[in-house]
């Protein structure tokens, strides 16, 4: 395989050195570039004839049709590193992994989500496994594909090749998705060939290195980067070609996440700016993929976001903290933030399946989600109801069934308080927009509190960060993690949450999760339908977060699973649908996983080491005294 595999490789590199060999300085970059967007899309129109061509009904045709998506892959692959960054949607034109998606790029931060079809070379892939294949829907597959492939010849795309800014943009990118999804199958659907296809374009990477430092020579890549790519490759290489085998740990630990840190210095170094929404969350100061600064979610300072001193933030803090724990938040002076949200629970209820309802006696439909490391989120709420985290309190506060609570009956029982009065006012200066002490003020400081302990790291991270050794069974737990488990190909490194690089949205899934343990019925809970109606988001939620997962149980979004361990046999099982459950739009796999006991027990010892080491606080001794006696009477924390 690897010989075969290494003369494709070879192939490449040929060609784009013949590339250069006709053209130098600068253009000759673009061109190469030009030159393999001309091949792929060669390649994709005689796999178009291929199918025209075939009878569906023979299975060596079929067979035919397989080996020629396989050998498109590979060659789409020789362009991922520019075709990812340079325009993403188009890209899923070509090989989009899903049949539908409702997500936009960044949410309904900048517009609705609307409905796009999936379409090209991994649809068309398991398309061929149905049991009925009609050629003109196989047709129109491959049809988009090619139309999604003529986007990169237009002129707002191959200008971005002039100067040098794109390329470590698209390389930070790469080295993201080499982390993330490209050793996981989450697009690739013949999971033998993710390793072979994997040697194959780092391979035709290096290879747009070598014509990219010959072209821009001033902005070159470092020979530390360089020689260190090379050690890359070759460990690839004498990695055994199977995916369960493969050795993600080491790959990510010792060269991934080094020559992001490289690329990274280098974007720095160059001063690489960018005018892409793709970069929009990534931060260019950030070191490593496992660094808690790579990607911002949310705005955790809210309408304090012009404050940078660390005096005043540490004072919006401690204000933010008293408000947590102040039942004054509540409709009826009983319940705070902290009645749900515990913090040496890792803010979240670990005693109660779900918790009690503002009228004391029902119980809520979901579970207490923890509020450790949501900043880490674009949508919130286990629906994605919420674009941010001050909204996410607001809708807390007022709703009837939770807090109970009115915006002005909060804000006049707060400001009832001269403590947190004359705080506020202090602050005002701060926020200019508002001329007024507001509910925004008071949500920020709350977000400022809470969010601060999402900082911490887990001694997964400190082995990624400082190359140091972890318990065998952690290693062999995360490679089980990233293949055999498929956990990775929805819960993405580093947040282990559902959001992918470049970490511009949230995924949502259906898994099919039952109404109780015994799996009699399907949750009646309509998830993310309930924001956005339609057939492919009924009973889907989003994908949380695996940090801090042993001590945050019980889990779903119902509370049905009290262990871990029960949480991957649902997996393993196939889910709901696994289980016999009606669940016609479930995104997991209804096949078994055929996990043994002993690799549930390693991936389960794997989430472990993603317990982040947080130094929770206590309580405050008292609230801020009110005008009106009877508000006085409230207690820390709430009575319920």
């Amino acid at each position: 395989m690897k010989k075969v595999l290494l003369g494709i490789v070879l192939a490449g590199t040929l060609f784009v050195t013949i590339s250069f060999i006709f053209n130098t300085g600068s253009d000759a970059y673009t061109s190469a570039y030009t030159s393999k967007i001309a091949a792929f899309k060669q390649k994709q129109i005689s796999l178009l004839k291929l199918i025209q061509e075939s009878d569906l009904s023979s299975e060596s045709d079929l067979e035919k049709i397989r080996e020629g998506i396989n050998q498109t892959r590979v060659q789409l692959k020789g362009n991922d590193f520019w075709l990812r960054y340079l325009e993403p949607i188009s890209y899923k034109k070509i090989n989009g992994p899903l049949p539908v998606e409702w997500e936009t790029e960044v949410f309904e931060k900048f517009e609705a989500p609307y409905k796009r079809e999936g379409t090209g070379l991994t649809l068309a892939y398991t398309y061929l496994d149905e049991d009925e294949i009609e050629k003109e829907e196989l047709v129109l597959l491959i049809q988009s594909s090619i139309a999604g492939t003529e986007t990169y010849s237009a002129d707002s795309i191959t200008s971005q090749l002039n100067s040098f800014h794109h390329f470590y943009l698209c390389n930070r990118l790469y080295l993201l998705n080499l982390a993330s999804i490209y050793t996981t199958g989450f697009e690739c659907p013949d999971t033998s060939r993710v390793i072979p296809e994997l040697l194959s374009m780092m391979n035709d990477v290096k290879a747009i290195y070598t014509i990219y430092n010959t072209s821009y020579a001033s902005t070159a890549l470092s020979k530390a980067y360089l020689e260190l790519y090379d050690q890359a490759t070759a460990f690839v290489f004498a990695q055994p070609s199977n995916l369960i085998a493969f050795d993600h740990f080491t790959f990510i630990q010792q060269y991934i996440n080094p020559l992001y840190r490289l690329n990274q210095k280098l974007i720095l170094e160059y001063k690489v700016s960018s005018k892409s929404f793709v970069d929009y969350s990534l931060n260019k100061n950030a070191t490593s993929i496992f660094d808690k600064n790579l990607y911002a979610g949310q705005n955790a300072k809210g309408i304090f976001l012009r404050v940078t001193d660390s005096t005043l933030l540490t004072e919006i803090n401690n204000l933010g903290k008293l408000l947590f724990y102040d039942p004054l938040l509540s409709g009826n002076n009983q319940r705070s933030c902290a009645s749900c949200h515990i913090p040496t629970q890792y803010f979240t209820d670990t005693v109660n399946q779900t918790g009690l309802q503002f009228n004391h006696k029902d119980r809520l439909p979901r579970n207490t989600p923890s509020l450790l490391n949501v900043k880490y989120n674009h949508l919130l709420m286990l629906d994605g109801a919420h674009i941010s985290m001050q909204n996410q309190a607001k809708g807390v506060m007022f709703n009837p069934t939770e807090m109970g609570a009115s915006e002005k009956e909060a804000l006049q029982k707060i400001l009832s308080c001269k403590e947190y009065k004359d705080r506020f006012t202090k602050l005002l200066p701060y926020t200019p927009q508002e001329k007024e002490i507001t509910i925004d003020h008071v949500t920020s400081a709350l977000t400022i509190y809470y969010t601060k302990f999402s900082n911490y790291y887990a001694p997964f991270d400190e082995a990624m960060l400082s190359n140091k050794n972890v318990d065998v069974n952690v290693q062999e737990g995360f490679n089980l993690f990233m293949s055999k488990a498929q956990c990775a190909t929805c819960h993405f490194v580093p947040q282990f949450n559902g959001v992918k690089p470049p970490y511009v949205n949230s995924e949502f899934e259906v898994i099919g999760v039952p109404s109780d343990a015994s799996f009699q019925a399907l949750s009646s809970d309509k998830g993310r339908a309930v924001v956005h109606a339609s057939d492919e988001m009924q009973h889907a939620f989003r994908t949380g977060s695996l940090r801090n997962a042993e001590y945050t149980k019980p889990y779903m979004h119902n509370g049905v699973l009290k262990s871990l361990t029960e949480v991957v046999e649902f997996y393993n099982n196939g889910g709901g649908a696994g289980r016999g459950l009606d669940v016609p739009n479930q995104t997991l796999s209804s096949d078994s996983l055929h996990l043994t006991p002993e690799e549930i027990v390693k991936v389960v010892v794997f989430m472990k080491s993603l317990n982040e080491k947080i130094v929770f606080e206590k309580p405050p001794v008292a609230l801020p005294v009110s005008k009106d006696k009877m508000l006085n009477q409230r207690k820390v924390g709430g009575e319920y």
